[in-house]
């Protein structure tokens, strides 16, 4: 029997070692396919024959809290997702667009913005308005915060904020040479430790490829939510876009690295959901991102092509669509608030 089939079984049987899932994520291609049904096979076991589709249009839309500033200036962003968001500056400024957003129909939105040196975004000074918004309204709220201290966890379970979306990442070198981050890797620990403590709702976000586009370490973040104690009920993977411009050369992560990641991923958590989220590679290449993170068992999509919809329809046939507009990190009790309406999802409707 090759190492390989072996490796395979102990998958298959809930038994493998780190170190049998790390020969995994350096199998070739010709060696996964057995391993990619696999996954397909428990995703449609624990959670039956169905996609969720996610579209966060206005409805949902992403604020931030810090404009278009940032003070780490990351190698793999440097400010580029933040010119997409929403600026509101202020607290007032904040209540007011919240409020408006509740009474005009919206679902909710995601508070993010940029680091501070320390690594935290500084949603501190919102958070009172986030709890009258909370206490006055049903919108969902999404919160990135970053690294953070005790005080501001207190604040957001005090908020009764929904979602702390937490980029979990265990590479020293990503965090020293790609966040520009001057801390040690025991930092995320802390803060994961903290949320852990206010019983705030966790969702982890692992990028794939941050290490200037190659697998490197993403293991690391999958034993460190496995060990943490969090039993997320979702895990968010996000892909590296490569920069165009900057002093370091990415390369674009291959789509079968990210099925490799998922599948793991769904291997170690077989009752947890698993989107493929928002950011990732456009182009040609969106399409086999897709269809690979299909093959390897996600369970929600945020603003997948209408081709790859088409494509699973074909190669999926009872599969059964869900549509929402909210962001993919939402719970599931509130996915009732969320559903899609029909002039929510236009080009989806003649899947």
């Amino acid at each position: 029997m090759s190492k390989i089939q072996k490796v395979y079984i102990r998958i298959k049987a809930g038994t493998a070692s780190w170190k049998d899932f790390s020969t995994f994520l350096n199998l070739e291609n010709k060696s996964l396919r057995k391993f990619f049904e696999l996954a397909q096979k428990n995703t449609i076991r624990n959670f039956g024959n169905i996609l969720k589709v996610y579209s966060p249009n206005k409805r949902f839309p992403a604020i931030s809290i810090t404009g278009d500033e940032c003070a780490l200036k990351c190698e793999h962003c440097n400010k580029k997702f933040l010119k997409g968001m929403k600026k509101i500056l202020s607290d007032n400024d904040l209540e007011r667009f919240l409020f408006e957003l509740y009474e005009s129909g919206g679902i909710g939105a995601l508070i993010s913005g940029g680091s501070e040196r320390n690594g935290s975004v500084p949603i501190l000074g919102f958070l009172e308005t986030i709890k009258k918004v909370k206490s006055e309204t049903n919108l969902i709220i999404n919160t990135h915060t970053g690294l953070l201290n005790e005080e501001t966890a207190e604040k957001l379970a005090d908020a009764k904020v929904d979602i702390i979306s937490f980029d979990i990442n265990m590479d020293d070198k990503i965090v020293k040479e790609i966040y520009h981050l001057d801390v040690e890797l025991e930092e995320y620990n802390k803060a994961v430790n903290l949320l852990k403590k206010y019983n705030l709702n966790i969702v982890p976000h692992i990028c794939i490829g941050l290490y200037y586009g190659k697998l490197h370490k993403e293991l690391d973040s999958i034993k460190f939510i496995k060990n943490s104690g969090i039993n997320p009920s979702l895990i968010v993977i996000i892909v590296l876009i490569p920069p165009k411009k900057g002093k370091v050369k990415f390369a674009t992560p291959r789509p079968v690295d990210v099925a490799k990641v998922i599948a793991t991923t769904r291997f170690i958590f077989p009752k947890t959901e698993i989107s493929l989220g928002c950011m990732r590679p456009r182009g040609k290449i969106k399409l086999e991102v897709e269809k690979y993170a299909i093959k390897a068992g996600i369970t929600r999509i945020e603003i997948p092509s209408k081709k790859t919809l088409e494509w699973i329809k074909k190669i999926y046939p009872n599969i059964q669509f869900k549509f929402f507009s909210a962001c993919c990190a939402i719970p599931q009790k509130f996915e009732h608030y969320a559903e899609s309406k029909k002039s929510d999802i236009k080009r989806y409707l003649y899947v």
